[in-house]
């Protein structure tokens, strides 16, 4: 990838291109963004951020008309001050600030317009993509995870939908000191309007050069965050696009954006993580296989190579949660040891095996906390965070 992109000229094209797409094409730029060193350089990454906040905005002309169709003609009124330049732009919507005669600062996402039709065509040609000899092993069926796909993304782009998401989250951590959440503006909105309280607040790579302690604390609150999302809210919000997290320096809150992406977790599959987690800091090799496979990660007809390759993969990406003494994300060669060997069983062209799209989607936000913390360079002690969700009665709430 590093050879193919090369030049910062060619990044800005790349992602001057992402952005104009918008869509699934965009999400793609803002998954490369995250990259930490093991394929870009960090020149690049930079770049390519600007997909995660800065995608092609619609002219006003555009806005306007998406907003009389949502709002009816002369929805104007209806503030004391409309700005039609967004302060964000990112997939499938932008952002604009607003402030109500009645005095509340707003921020409004306004989605872009045939974005939902074109969702099942965007997901077919990356199917048809993916077909292509030798891009994936034979008789993979990619069915499931296209479906899955699809069905994930019309969901992100129901924004009533995100707006029930957002209330419950705001529920659940209404009594954080570490968090804190917009509120829903419900007159606002609708299927394409999502009217939120305005948040001030700093990109979260604001904090890069911060001191070591506060980057571990930021680190370790977002980790914790997944792990109470699936041992004790039952949803997880699995879209880890680091613009969906800011930092308020005035609070020391950390400002969480963007719920689209909520997906519920099934009582069976934390049930199956929270014993596989178990048996993988203290089990033996057959119970942490067995658990790997009540999870999908192979099939019971799976080659046994293939199972003793995959099952070599999770015991390396296992042994951070091993140790008591923190884990320095920074400066660890984990992801570029597991990069090898992802390489290398996905070059097996025999290796048929697509894990349930589930357990998929769930590792896409697993591995982007993973990447938010090398990119904050945290320390964090992993093993006493994940201890408490083993047993169900005294997970923290």
């Amino acid at each position: 990838m590093a050879q193919l992109l090369m030049t910062p000229a060619n990044t800005f094209r790349l992602t001057d291109g992402l952005s104009q797409l918008r869509g699934a094409a965009l999400k793609l730029g803002q998954m490369l963004s995250m990259d930490t060193g093991l394929a870009l350089p960090d020149e690049l990454t930079a770049i390519l951020a600007r997909t995660r906040d800065d995608a092609r905005h619609m002219p006003p002309k555009q806005l306007q008309t998406v907003l009389n169709a949502e709002w009816g003609a002369g929805w104007h009124k209806r503030f004391a001050r409309f700005d039609v330049r967004p302060f964000a732009a990112a997939s499938i919507g932008q952002v604009h600030r607003a402030l109500t005669h009645d005095g509340r600062d707003l921020a409004i996402k306004v989605q872009y317009p045939g974005v939902r039709r074109s969702i099942d065509s965007d997901v077919d040609n990356m199917a048809a993509l993916m077909r292509l000899p030798g891009v994936t092993p034979r008789g993979m069926d990619l069915a499931p995870l296209m479906a899955e796909a699809k069905r994930q993304l019309h969901a992100e782009a129901d924004y009533l939908a995100e707006a029930q998401h957002l209330t419950r989250f705001g529920a659940l951590l209404a009594e954080s000191d570490t968090f804190v959440l917009p509120d829903l503006h419900s007159d606002l909105c609708t299927t394409q309007v999502l009217a939120m309280t305005y948040l001030d607040s700093a990109p979260l790579e604001s904090l890069i050069e911060a001191p070591q302690a506060m980057r571990d604390q930021v680190a370790a609150a977002l980790i914790d965050l997944l792990l109470r999302e699936l041992f004790v809210f039952g949803a997880i919000q699995t879209d880890p696009n680091l613009a969906n997290y800011r930092y308020d320096p005035k609070t020391g809150r950390i400002v969480l954006l963007d719920f689209g992406a909520v997906q519920p977790i099934a009582h069976d599959l934390a049930a199956n993580f929270r014993a596989l987690a178990r048996v993988a800091l203290d089990g033996t090799p057959d119970e942490t296989r067995e658990a790997m496979l009540r999870i999908g990660y192979f099939g019971p007809n799976t080659a046994p190579h293939h199972q003793d390759l995959i099952t070599s993969m999770f015991q390396m990406a296992m042994a951070p949660l091993r140790q008591d003494a923190p884990f320095d994300f920074g400066r660890s060669d984990l992801l570029e040891r597991l990069r090898d060997m992802g390489l290398a069983v996905g070059n097996d062209r025999e290796l048929a095996h697509v894990p349930p799209a589930a357990t998929l989607f769930l590792h896409r936000k697993i591995g982007g906390m993973y990447l938010m913390a090398a990119k904050l360079r945290a320390r964090v002690a992993l093993r006493p965070m994940i201890e408490p969700y083993f047993n169900t009665d005294t997970a923290p709430c």
